[in-house]
């Protein structure tokens, strides 16, 4: 498999002879508003083209409609007969943004191979939860390649570490950047990073995303890496990849 980080939770994955496109963030820098009046979102710009990013996509996984995962500019630059998997809930805004092809991931789908699992997941603890809404994971899985749990827009809670553990993935995509509203934790910071690595099977690879395009986040790469290194985490089980990177990965 191929995985390219395009910015935020934005993922290029060449992945069984197909290529997906995960909670698609296109807007320029600077075009959105801030979340805490440090700076204007998104925060870089994108580290290639919309016509090179859109290029081959054959899916596009919604994980929820917060504005960075599935944001105007890309409802614009979609086709709009691509093939969406969203959480249930969601499909009737995205159906109306004109969408044709719209599947709400309720449990298992299969697409040309490719079996899709909905994970739960928790945007923060407590109250913050009414205001983040609901939103979901994914385990991605075809023959001849590596497991994949991409957990979302979550904080590490019971239901993640579960699913760690049962599903024993080959690859845990986090969202690390510690992101946080009005003082609360909304996204895994650095020490939930690190507890997602130790808890996983000692061959999986974790791959931290979500970094250093939005400004309610408190963790950037050089305080993950640092964490990191602090509790010896090894460099060949965390990786922090930038913005643009590409990694080829095969089973564990």
């Amino acid at each position: 498999m191929k995985l390219q980080l395009i910015r935020n939770a934005t993922l290029k994955l060449d992945y069984a002879g197909r290529t997906l496109l995960i909670d698609p963030y296109l807007a320029p820098k600077h075009s959105l508003p801030s979340f805490t009046g440090r700076s204007p979102n998104p925060m870089v710009e994108l580290p290639v083209d919309i016509e090179k990013i859109l290029d081959g996509v054959e899916l596009v996984i919604v994980s929820h409609l917060h504005e960075d995962h599935f944001d105007s500019v890309a409802k614009e630059r979609l086709r709009k007969d691509m093939p969406i998997f969203c959480q249930p809930g969601d499909e009737g805004e995205i159906r109306g943004a004109g969408f044709t092809d719209v599947t709400p991931l309720e449990d298992h789908a299969t697409w040309n191979g490719i079996t899709l699992t909905r994970q739960e997941g928790s945007h923060g603890l407590g109250p913050v939860v009414d205001l983040m809404g609901s939103v979901m994971g994914v385990s991605i899985e075809a023959q001849d390649e590596p497991s994949i749990y991409w957990a979302g827009d979550t904080v590490l809670y019971p239901p993640v570490a579960d699913t760690i553990r049962q599903t024993g993935p080959d690859i845990i995509i986090t969202h690390s950047c510690g992101a946080r509203w009005d003082g609360d934790l909304i996204l895994m910071d650095d020490k939930e990073t690190i507890d997602v690595c130790e808890a996983s099977a000692p061959e999986a690879i974790v791959i931290a995303t979500h970094m250093e395009a939005l400004d309610h986040a408190t963790v950037t790469r050089q305080d993950l890496r640092q964490a990191v290194d602090a509790r010896g985490v090894s460099k060949k089980k965390l990786l922090i990849p930038a913005d643009g990177d590409v990694l080829v990965l095969g089973r564990a």
